[in-house]
């Protein structure tokens, strides 16, 4: 058996075509969505992100307000310039871009930014509402895995879903995302970490397996139930170039029912869905509501 190839770039295509459409629909009512990264530093795969973030904007018709900061900006200097964006009528969404250098706290960024432009996901507002059911602005990833799931055909009520890792962008809010009646997911989820003791155990008796760890072959396919969906949201560089995930892809996709490819799968998602976000968020701004 060889398993179904789940092309996350196609749905992502789809996405970017129907985000265009209603951002086109936005700009005839006057209003343009737009896009602030905030980048401090010269890191340089940050720098490419960032980049591709701002294509993707003028891609679909949005607007692309980078704000770059030098390396040496102090705390102080990047919470001004996030108070600048929150402030600014013309921005619908921010993100701050990791890493930051050291000396900058990350968190203290994040909370300063206006939950109703957290297009990220990470304010405290944003993640207490998905915890608590009434979900807003979400993790793109996460976002992008369910849809991922629903645009494939895979059922997630009653199904049992494991996810493998425990971040606060993937594995924390996509538990949560997954297991809410609301919206239909319904799902049983499991979550593995580090603390695990047979993580194994766990992912055999998935329907669904997500593996987020940034570790090479942390699943293999004596962990996958036959006919299992995997979605490897891992990206991690081959010495002489290219990409590969966090599963043993070859392996698993001869016992897996279907599986994404990396790259390929869920990383253009990734991208879509932050567009999905910053075209909420301006919409929920024309209406003073959220």
């Amino acid at each position: 058996m060889s398993a179904r190839i789940i092309d996350g770039k196609a749905t992502a295509a789809a996405v970017r075509q129907r985000v265009a459409a209603q951002t086109a629909e936005l700009a005839r009512q006057g209003v343009v969505p737009g896009l602030a990264a905030v980048l401090a530093g010269d890191d340089p795969a940050s720098a490419v992100y960032v980049a591709g973030k701002e294509r993707d904007c003028e891609a679909v018709g949005m607007r692309s307000l980078g704000a770059r900061l030098p390396s040496d900006t102090s705390q102080e200097a990047l919470l001004a310039e996030i108070d600048r964006l929150n402030a600014d009528p013309q921005v619908s969404g921010i993100i701050v871009q990791l890493p930051l250098p050291d000396h900058l706290d990350a968190v203290e960024a994040q909370e300063r930014t206006a939950p109703a432009k957290d297009v990220d996901g990470l304010h405290p507002v944003n993640a207490g509402r998905l915890l608590r059911g009434d979900p807003f602005l979400v993790p793109a990833t996460p976002l992008g895995c369910q849809l991922l799931l629903d645009e494939h055909g895979i059922p997630t009520a009653g199904a049992h879903v494991v996810i493998i890792g425990r971040s606060q962008l993937v594995g924390r809010p996509l538990a949560m995302l997954l297991s809410l009646k609301r919206g239909g997911a319904n799902a049983t989820v499991t979550m593995c970490h580090t603390g695990t003791r047979d993580v194994g155990v766990h992912t055999r008796q998935a329907d669904i397996v997500v593996v987020a760890t940034g570790v090479p072959h942390t699943l293999t396919a004596d962990m996958v139930k036959p006919g299992a969906t995997v979605l490897d949201v891992g990206i991690n560089r081959r010495d002489g170039g290219g990409l590969f995930g966090d599963a043993d892809y070859d392996a698993v996709a001869e016992v897996a029912g279907a599986i994404t490819p990396v790259p390929g799968g869920v990383g253009p998602m990734t991208r879509a869905m932050l567009l999905h976000n910053t075209l909420l968020a301006a919409r929920t701004q024309m209406g003073g509501g959220k």
